[in-house]
C-alpha cells in the first residue's frame, strides 16, 4: 500500500497540516466621542485585544511549532508491518504491529492521524482488530517495533515526542499505556519492559508466558495530578522531546540488573529514576539471561522518535 498516494495524503496528515480560519470580530462604532472618551475606548480596546490575542497566539505558536516539526521530519519512506520477522522488508527493523512506520531525516514515527477509508491496512485491521484500532483507522494504537539483531547486555536510548493521544473505547486503553522499550525480547510473551506510562509513572516490568510482573514503579510526570480514563487520560507532556534510556545486564551472580533513566525536558540532563534486579523465581520464573531483541512500543497515540541508539554495555 502506498500511503502517500494523492488520495491518501490528506487523510494521513490532516492533524498536522490543516488550518482553521479565524480572527477578531470588528467592533462597531457608536455615537461621536470626546477626546477623553476616545482615549478610554482606545485603552479598553487594547486591553481587550491583549486578553483575547494572548491565548490565541499561544495556541497558534503551539500549532506552528508542531507543523514545523513535521515539515523538518520530511517523510521519505515507509516500513510496512510484517507477520513475521523474516518477512520484514528492513534488515534492521521488524514492525510487528501498527500498519506502517514513517521514516526520514533522522526521525521515524507511527502512522500520523487517520488512515484513509478503504486503504489496505484500514480494511485489514477493521476485520482483525477493530476494537483497538477504532475500526482500523488507527493501527498505530498498537505500534510494536523490534530490532532484528539479538544482543545481551544492552543500553538503549531514544527521544520521543507525542503529537496526539488517541482515546479509544477499547478496554486496553488505560493507565498502563505509554512509550516503552522492549528488553531481551524473546517473543511477544517473554521479555522485560522499561518505559513511561500515560499515568505519569516510570515502570520496569517482566512479561513471562504472557503474565506481567511489576518490578519497579515511580511517578515522573504526575505532578500532583491523578490519571482518569475519562477526564485526564494522559500525564506525559505533549509536543515535547523526552528522552528515555534503559540498561540491562547480567551480573556475575546470574541476576539481571535493569536501570531506567529519563531526560524529562530534552535538555540532555539524564537522571536515574528506577532500578530493579531479577533473580531466582522472584518475578514468575528465572531471569531472562539469554540474548534478546530490543525495540519500542507505544499505545493509543501518534508519536515521533529520534536519536534511537543501541550500545553494548561493557563490564
Amino acid at each position: 500500500m502506498d500511503i502517500f498516494n494523492k488520495n491518501k495524503i490528506s487523510s494521513s496528515f490532516d492533524s498536522v497540516y490543516s488550518k482553521k480560519k479565524g480572527g477578531l470580530e470588528e467592533m462597531d462604532g457608536g455615537r461621536p466621542e470626546t477626546k477623553s472618551s476616545r482615549k478610554k475606548s482606545k485603552s479598553f480596546f487594547i486591553l481587550l485585544l491583549i486578553i483575547i490575542a494572548v491565548p490565541i497566539a499561544y495556541l497558534l505558536l503551539q500549532k506552528s511549532a508542531t507543523k514545523v516539526l513535521f515539515q523538518r521530519f520530511g517523510v521519505q519512506k515507509t516500513l510496512q508491518e510484517a507477520g513475521a520477522m523474516g518477512g520484514s522488508a528492513s534488515s534492521q527493523w521488524w514492525l510487528s504491529s501498527g500498519g506502517v512506520m514513517l521514516e526520514g531525516n533522522n526521525m521515524f514515527s507511527t502512522n500520523l492521524g487517520s488512515l484513509g477509508a478503504g486503504s489496505s491496512w484500514q480494511k485489514l485491521y477493521a476485520e482483525t482488530n477493530p476494537r483497538d484500532t477504532d475500526g482500523g483507522f488507527y493501527p498505530q494504537n498498537i505500534f510494536r517495533l523490534v530490532d532484528r539483531n539479538k544482543q545481551k547486555n544492552l543500553d538503549q536510548e531514544v527521544y520521543f515526542n507525542i503529537d496526539k493521544i488517541n482515546p479509544s473505547q477499547s478496554g486496553y486503553c488505560n493507565e498502563s499505556n505509554g512509550v516503552l522499550f522492549f528488553n531481551r525480547y524473546q517473543d511477544e510473551n517473554n521479555l522485560y519492559y522499561t518505559g513511561l506510562r500515560v499515568d505519569g509513572q516510570a515502570v520496569i516490568k517482566k512479561k513471562i508466558n504472557g503474565d506481567y510482573y511489576t518490578m519497579a514503579e515511580k511517578p515522573v510526570f504526575s505532578d500532583g495530578k491523578k490519571y482518569d480514563r475519562q477526564t485526564n487520560f494522559n500525564l506525559i507532556p505533549l509536543h515535547q522531546w523526552i528522552g528515555m534510556r534503559s540498561e540491562v545486564e547480567t551480573l556475575d551472580d546470574g541476576t539481571v540488573l535493569i536501570r531506567f533513566f529519563v531526560d524529562s525536558d530534552g535538555s540532555g540532563n539524564w537522571r536515574l529514576v528506577l532500578q530493579a534486579q531479577d533473580s531466582g523465581n522472584k518475578y514468575g520464573a528465572a531471569p531472562f539471561t539469554d540474548a534478546g531483541y530490543g525495540g519500542l512500543r507505544s499505545d493509543f497515540m501518534d508519536v515521533l522518535f529520534k536519536n534511537y541508539s543501541f550500545q553494548e554495555l561493557k563490564n
